[in-house]
């Protein structure tokens, strides 16, 4: 080991301090509670990665801070940019690992797609993501960087702040839940981002144990749900892990999660030529809708390998769905994909770089 890394590793992970623990450290240095305070500005506010650059520090204290910390931020390792203005990055770690977020801009909005874990802790057969095995959860810190990674390039390629944020990139985000919560709870402070908790989505393929928990935590952001089919013999087919997490828990944990939050919830649902594209799927569907308030958002299949059993329903499959569904009073939403091109569309990340 080369003396600097060794250096490095016997320093601390700064932010995984509080703010009452900074001013702690400066009160046993002999300095005064609200220098930690400023640190603390300049870690989360301001996403400053270097002791260097805070400014209105003496020398001293910023050696006394190069000395015993270390910030292991994120770095963007590489970008590319779709025809339709979709931004990937691949994000490399402190530790040498790589996770994927994407920017999605529209004429009203720009949306920061998250990653929560490298690989994944799930097995969906049609997630490219499910092919990596997992590798570990992401710190808070290493979240809240993608997003400020984003809301510069939003700002500098389409003149607009970030809006919206979603944790729907690589990993199940409540197998990290604890990670994913402290992320959510500094981009949303007044001493971070700042941006409100109505803009943010979790995604989950669903864990209904976890979904209950953050109902009982009272969070204020908002809940989707990969769902992909309302039969519990499809749903099994597609993703495995639904064998133990079966549909009559997760509907018991969406219902609770309505009763503790009021808030609906948001299904994701791709139709699949040959796998969910019957009357009886959509029966099925309409039949899980009635249990909450919800919406449904149908999503396009983007393939992740050129020989798969995964193919796009057809435009007529699509369409009965959104009829019947429609006729029933549910709210439904047909999206289309953006950033194919560059493999940044749902279901595509994987570290292909």
């Amino acid at each position: 080991m080369k003396k600097e890394d060794q250096n490095t590793s016997n320093k601390k992970d700064i932010r995984a301090l509080t703010k009452a623990q900074l001013r702690d450290f400066f009160v046993n240095e002999g300095d005064k509670a609200f220098r930690g305070n400023q640190v603390y500005e300049w870690l989360w506010s301001k996403a400053c990665y270097s002791f260097e650059d805070m400014t209105n520090l003496s020398k001293s204290t910023r050696e006394l801070l190069e000395n015993n910390f270390v910030i292991n931020n994120v770095k963007v390792d590489h970008m590319q940019k779709s025809e339709d203005g979709t931004i990937k990055n691949a994000v490399k770690l402190h530790d040498g690992l790589t996770v994927e977020s994407v920017l999605i801009p529209t004429f009203s909005r720009t949306t920061a797609c998250v990653s929560s874990q490298v690989g994944c802790s799930l097995n969906c057969k049609f997630c490219a993501t499910a092919q990596l095995k997992r590798m570990r959860n992401l710190n808070p810190d290493e979240i809240y960087d993608q997003v400020v990674a984003i809301d510069k390039e939003s700002r500098m390629y389409n003149d607009m702040p970030l809006s919206n944020i979603v944790f729907m990139g690589m990993g199940e985000p409540l197998m990290n839940y604890n990670n994913v919560l402290k992320s959510i709870e500094k981009i949303t402070s007044p001493e971070g981002l700042g941006m409100s908790p109505r803009r943010i989505t979790v995604s989950t393929s669903g864990v209904p144990k976890m979904i209950k928990k953050l109902a009982d935590d009272q969070v204020r952001f908002n809940l989707a749900v990969s769902l992909h089919s309302a039969r519990q013999e499809v749903r099994t087919q597609i993703m495995p892990f639904t064998e133990t997490f079966n549909l009559a828990d997760l509907k018991e944990s969406l219902i609770y999660w309505f009763q503790k939050t009021k808030k609906r919830v948001t299904y994701e649902y791709i139709v699949w030529d040959g796998i969910n594209d019957t009357q009886a799927d959509i029966d099925a569907l309409i039949d899980f809708c009635r249990a909450i308030p919800c919406k449904v958002n149908i999503i396009e299949y983007n393939p992740i390998d050129s020989e798969e059993a995964f193919q796009q329903g057809s435009d007529i499959a699509v369409a009965n769905y959104v009829t019947q569904l429609e006729k029933h009073g549910i709210t439904v939403t047909v999206r289309h994909s953006r950033g194919k091109d560059i493999d940044a569309a749902c279901g595509q990340l994987a570290n292909k770089q």
